[in-house]
C-alpha cells in the first residue's frame, strides 16, 4: 500500500475550480483558464505522503524554483505568469502561489544525471547501463559520469513509482522532435544549474524536470531544482564509494527505516508522524540549501 496516509481537503476559493491533489502541491483553475499552483508543507517518502508536515516547506520550494527560473530564462521559458495572491485566497498561500500558463504537459519526467546513484546506480550494477545508455566499468555509488545524460521516466500517479524507460520510448510516445527537443533542453539546463550550484559548493547529482507546449514553444513547467526535485551534495563531503550527505529529506527516510520509527516498511500499514527533532532537521536542510543556492537569508 502507499498514497496519503491522510489525504487532505482542498481549500475552496471563490472563482477557483480545484483540479488536482499532489503530494505536495494544490491545483486550481481560474476563471481565465490560468492554473494556480499551491506548495504545500506537506512531505513524502517511499511513495507515502506522510502525516507531518515541514513547516515553511512550501515557500522555499516556491521561492527556490523562482530564483531558478530567473536563472535559466535564456535558455528555456517558464510557465509562472505571477505570484499575485488570487482574490479571497487565505493569507497561508503568501509565498507558495504561482499562477502558470495552461500548458499541454509532456508526459514524461526529464531526468538528468551528472552522477550516479539512486535507481541510476542499482540499473547499472545489473547491466551497466542507465535506461539503456552504457556507462564505463568501475563506477560506485557517487561517481561523477564522463558527461551528463538524459535518463526519462513516466509519470506516476500518487503512490507510485517513476519508472525508468529509454530515450527511443519516449520518442515512440511522443514523437522524434519532442524527444529530442526535452533532451536537449534537459541537459541545457542541468549543465547551467550544475554549475551555478558548484560555484556555491553545492553538487547537483541528478534532477528532474517538467516540460509542455505553450503552441509550439516548450515550457519549463512546475517546481525546478528545488531538494524534492534533486539531489543536493555538500561538494566538501563528496566520496563517492558510500552514500553521500545530501539537502533534502534524507532525515525522514533514514528515521522512518530505523528501529526508533517502529515501521515495517513491507508492511500495509502507514508510517506513523514524525518527531519534532526529525522535522526541525530537514527543515533546516531545506533552508541552508536556499541559502547556499541563491545566497539571500530565509526570513
Amino acid at each position: 500500500m502507499s498514497g496519503f496516509v491522510e489525504k487532505p481537503e482542498p481549500v475552496q476559493v471563490p472563482g477557483l475550480v480545484h483540479l488536482h491533489t499532489g503530494k505536495v502541491r494544490e491545483l486550481y483553475q481560474n476563471e481565465a483558464g490560468d492554473l494556480v499552483m499551491v506548495a504545500s508543507d506537506r512531505t513524502s517518502a517511499f511513495d507515502w505522503v506522510l502525516p507531518t508536515e515541514i513547516p515553511d516547506k512550501g515557500r522555499i520550494l516556491t521561492q527556490l524554483s523562482l530564483w531558478w527560473f530567473d536563472q535559466l530564462r535564456d535558455l528555456v521559458p517558464s510557465h509562472v505568469l505571477s505570484t499575485e495572491l488570487p482574490s479571497g485566497a487565505p493569507a497561508d498561500w503568501v509565498g507558495r502561489t504561482l499562477v502558470c500558463k495552461s500548458l499541454r504537459m509532456v508526459p514524461v519526467e526529464c531526468v538528468a544525471r551528472g552522477y550516479l546513484t539512486g535507481s541510476g546506480l542499482a540499473e547499472y550494477r545489473e547491466s551497466r547501463t542507465v535506461c539503456g545508455l552504457a556507462l564505463p566499468e568501475g563506477l560506485v555509488d557517487g561517481s561523477e559520469l564522463p558527461a551528463p545524460i538524459f535518463t526519462p521516466a513516466t509519470k506516476a500517479a500518487v503512490g507510485e513509482h517513476d519508472e525508468n524507460v529509454s530515450y527511443e520510448e519516449v520518442a515512440r510516445q511522443v514523437g522524434a522532435e519532442t524527444a529530442a527537443q526535452l533532451r536537449q533542453a534537459t541537459l541545457a539546463v542541468y549543465s547551467r544549474a550544475r554549475d551555478i550550484a558548484r560555484e556555491r559548493g553545492i553538487i547537483l547529482a541528478d534532477t528532474k524536470f517538467e516540460f509542455g507546449h505553450d503552441g509550439d514553444t516548450l515550457v519549463l513547467a512546475d517546481e525546478v531544482l528545488t531538494p524534492d526535485s534533486s539531489r543536493f551534495w555538500p561538494a566538501d563531503q563528496w566520496q563517492p564509494g558510500r552514500s553521500q550527505p545530501s539537502f533534502d529529506k534524507q532525515f525522514v527516510r533514514d528515521w522512518l527505516t530505523s528501529p526508533a520509527s517502529g515501521w515495517d516498511r513491507a508492511s500495509e500499514q502507514p508510517p506513523p508522524a514524525l518527531p519534532q527533532e526529525i522535522v526541525e532537521a530537514t527543515r533546516a536542510k531545506y533552508v541552508e540549501a536556499y541559502q547556499r543556492l541563491t545566497g539571500v537569508s530565509w526570513a
